[in-house]
């Protein structure tokens, strides 16, 4: 009679027929009267004790089966769809499948451990890196000058490091035990924060000067609520905002001999900057000094008598008050001598003209003519004799209805009050062309469209056209060469399409 087996919940794994054995599984299960039944079963007990020991995953392996690899020296089980450690985490170069929330991965790529979530997603558990190094807050133990060993903490971006923490003052010595970091830029390590290329107590660049936010060496950035030392000097030597300085009304003075004196008020006179220890006739000098060079004077402010008062340049025609991108808001004077290459104003016997750009209709006859910014200029009215036009015809405005014609459409007289023009068709007369540029604009006034009278201009044409051909009036405004009653021009030019276009024409 055959044996059922069954797994360890219920379910049927196999049937073992009599006198057989079965291998569904890796162990052999000895099916009744089979004769050789004491080596397979001793062979199992050895699977089991052995935990299937090799360097290849057991084939034929079930849910909850162990097995011992031999190839890693790791004990794995069985989870149905995948082999797991037993203990440690999983070591494979990419993500390995079959792995639960809070198990771990070690990457023999990056050499770093992964925890996955309950999302399905690995992080990083470490160590950090960035680029070819590794970017982290060592902490490190260091020995000073003396021999002393020292605990700091490293800060280390791709392994180059950027500042140390340590709780005491000590000198580094050349020399460090294996596994700290190289401490270039590094000597006197100060209690607290010490940046790189800091060993003086100030941050220096690479030719020792003090860093100013220009050069590539790190500054701790931001808002400090105290400081020891402003530019090397105690704070005590500053005064606060919040402080009162205080002149009497004798002001102060300046230089070695109390040259320059400021006085704040004078007995109720106008306060004065001046020349104290000079004699008549000398001058107080106003000047500046280029990156390059020596201090040179610019402006002199001189009381020497009436005709030498005032503010006077040191050398004649080299220096400016102002430029083209540094303007004064205004400057008043009585008289002003010299060339302005701009002015808002013309004088003509006595009255003042601004220049202005007139506006069509307006009656502004106090203004200098001007040139808009594309160089036109606009008028009332022109006395004289125009020379050339842009444009090419001559047009007179017409009332076309509600809705204005499009360019190039014929048009003849309209036979009811709504309108002076209507589209023109064949057994109308035309009497011109709605106009795209007028040179020639008559009627200005008038409302309505331009319509071109006489002159050249694009007409819709349905149909082949030749140059030389004449151009009729067909319907709703449109042309063809089809000869009716209304003759709208000649074809300047030709064209081939059957569609409707604009041909150029001479009006007739």
């Amino acid at each position: 009679m055959a044996y059922i087996v069954n797994l360890f919940n219920g379910t049927q794994l196999t049937v073992v027929e009599d006198g057989t054995i079965d291998q569904s599984t890796d162990l052999k299960l000895v099916g009744k009267n089979y004769s050789g039944y004491g080596e397979a079963q001793n062979e199992n007990f050895v699977h089991l004790l052995e935990s299937f020991a090799g360097t290849t995953a057991p084939s034929n392996k079930i849910t909850g089966q162990v097995w011992y690899d031999a190839g890693t020296t790791k004990l794995k089980f069985y989870t149905g769809t995948a082999w797991k450690n037993a203990g440690g985490a999983e070591v494979a170069s990419s993500e390995p499948a079959g792995l639960n929330e809070g198990d771990l991965w070690w990457s023999t790529v990056n050499n770093q451990l992964y925890g996955k979530t309950g999302s399905g997603e690995f992080v990083l558990v470490g160590p950090q890196s960035a680029g070819t190094g590794t970017t982290q807050m060592l902490s490190a133990t260091v020995l000073d000058n003396t021999d002393t060993e020292r605990n700091i903490i490293i800060a280390l971006i791709n392994d180059v490091p950027l500042y140390i923490t340590s709780n005491v003052e000590f000198t580094l010595k050349t020399e460090q035990p294996e596994g700290v970091p190289t401490l270039t830029g590094f000597t006197l390590v100060k209690r607290g924060v010490t940046l790189v290329n800091s060993s003086s107590g100030q941050t220096q660049n690479n030719l020792g000067n003090p860093v100013s936010g220009d050069t590539n060496e790190p500054i701790i950035w931001g808002t400090a609520n105290d400081a020891l030392n402003l530019g090397g000097r105690p704070a005590a030597d500053y005064r606060l905002t919040s402080d009162s300085v205080n002149f009497d009304d004798a002001g102060f003075t300046l230089g070695d001999s109390n040259d320059l004196e400021v006085k704040i008020d004078t007995d109720g006179t106008s306060p004065i900057i001046w020349n104290k220890n000079t004699t008549a006739g000398d001058k107080l000098y106003l000047g500046a000094t280029r990156p390059s060079g020596t201090a040179t004077k610019i402006l002199a402010v001189q009381n020497t008598d009436a005709s030498n008062t005032g503010l006077f340049p040191v050398t004649n025609d080299l220096y400016n008050i102002g430029s083209t991108t540094k303007k004064f808001a205004q400057i008043h004077a009585t008289a002003f001598k010299g060339t302005a290459d701009a002015a808002n104003g013309l004088v003509i016997s006595g009255i003042t003209y601004a220049a202005s750009i007139a506006v069509p209709g307006t009656s502004d006859k106090t203004s200098i003519v001007s040139r808009d910014s594309t160089g036109d200029i606009t008028a009332v009215e022109f006395n004289g004799t125009a020379t050339k036009a842009r444009y090419a015809d001559l047009a007179e405005k017409y009332t076309t209805g509600d809705t204005d014609l499009e360019p190039g459409t014929a048009v003849a007289v309209g036979d009811d009050d709504c309108c002076e023009v209507v589209p023109a068709k064949s057994s109308l007369m035309c009497i011109g062309v709605v106009s795209t540029d007028p040179a020639f604009m008559m009627n200005s006034e008038a409302e309505g469209q331009y319509i071109a009278l006489k002159g050249r201009v694009p007409v819709r044409v349905k149909g082949p056209v030749k140059k030389g051909q004449a151009v009729y009036a067909w319907e709703e405004g449109v042309c063809t060469t089809t000869a009716t009653t209304g003759l709208v021009g000649v074809a300047l030019e030709s064209n081939d399409s059957n569609d409707e276009k604009l041909v150029e024409c001479v009006l007739k």
